[in-house]
């Protein structure tokens, strides 16, 4: 028998080091390589409202990119909140995808700072952001101005003559119209609704003086002339309705008020880089194709196609933006 001195331990120990590493490795390299199993949309609204119908314009072709079903899971509830948090206590494996907006992701922690557990600019990984369309700044008919600068000269001389319609108190709406107060020095009056559609019922039929909405709510009704346009608050043109005038270029005062909604998919913070890699990769392309284009252009929302760098930059300065009108107006939605 050959004794077993403590080199041959040395040895021996080292060998079985070494095989455990390559088995350890080969196992690794023979698992499944993501995405392995289907993969959840998590829409923190309502089926049929706007990011619902934008995620079920993606799904498809995303399924098809990746080889696995694409699932929209809605959960609904305190203006996308709870969607929001589920998505952060997920599992950060690739397979929960969010897709959200500004008012859940950025504004909800500044405006009900007691009730929301998450921050989103911490929370959760950017991974592409999808699309956006501006808020426009809208009135009924009847109204005597005809222009942003004949609108803002009664506001200023009349202080709280106008009342102006969002839909709800904290939303990106909300403060759009609080930024409009702010940078004109005007008052007007704030009245939430819970029913964005309902809010152009009423301008439609004269029962509002103004509101202010995503441009893609009311540019059927604009284009019928049942709703009066006064400007959207962006500094170019819309690529979905480019005859609407901008906000800031026709009254000086506003100039700068630049506020859009948008969309975009997040994932659980600590998902591997590589998955988040791959999948903003794949959902650019898919905003490539033409039958998405088709959608977004009907739908008036511009595809943006920004990556987890340049998403999370945007959101920084979203952020900045929403912050500075929320301490200001100190707004507080609890």
């Amino acid at each position: 028998m050959i004794p077993f001195t403590s080199f041959s331990r040395r040895w021996f120990s080292g060998l079985l080091g070494a095989l455990a590493v390559l088995g350890a490795t080969g196992a690794q390299s023979a698992g499944p390589e993501w995405p392995a199993q289907p993969l959840t949309i998590l829409v923190p609204y309502s089926a049929g409202g706007n990011v619902d119908t934008l995620a079920r314009w993606i799904a498809p072709e995303l399924s098809r990119r990746l080889g696995q079903p694409v699932v929209i899971e809605n959960l609904p509830g305190a203006g996308g909140i709870i969607g929001t948090a589920k998505v952060v206590r997920a599992k950060p494996d690739g397979y929960t995808l969010l897709m959200s907006v500004e008012s859940a992701v950025v504004i909800a922690k500044m405006v009900t700072p007691s009730t929301v557990s998450y921050d989103g600019l911490l929370d959760l990984q950017p991974v592409t952001l999808l699309g956006a369309q501006p808020l426009a700044l809208v009135g009924r008919t009847g109204l005597p101005a005809k222009s942003a600068t004949e609108l803002f000269k009664d506001m200023r001389d009349h202080p709280g003559k106008y009342s102006y319609a969002t839909s709800g108190v904290g939303t990106s709406l909300h403060l759009g119209g609080e930024m409009l107060q702010q940078m004109g020095a005007v008052n007007m009056v704030h009245v939430p609704y819970r029913n964005g559609p309902q809010i152009v019922t009423d301008l439609s039929g004269n029962q509002l003086d103004l509101a202010v909405l995503p441009l893609s709510m009311v540019m059927q009704q604009a284009r019928a002339k049942q709703v009066r346009i006064y400007g959207v608050m962006d500094d170019k043109p819309s690529v979905a309705m480019p005859e609407a005038p901008m906000l800031g270029q026709d009254e000086p005062a506003w100039r700068g008020a630049n506020v859009t909604v948008w969309q975009g998919i997040f994932v659980p913070k600590g998902t591997p880089s590589g998955i988040v890699a791959r999948l903003d990769e794949t959902l650019r392309a898919v905003l490539q194709e033409p039958g998405v284009r088709k959608n977004f252009a009907d739908g008036g929302v511009t595809p943006m196609g920004l990556g987890p760098a340049e998403f999370s930059r945007f959101l920084q300065a979203e952020q900045n933006k929403f912050g500075a009108v929320v301490t200001k107006g100190q707004i507080k939605a609890e």
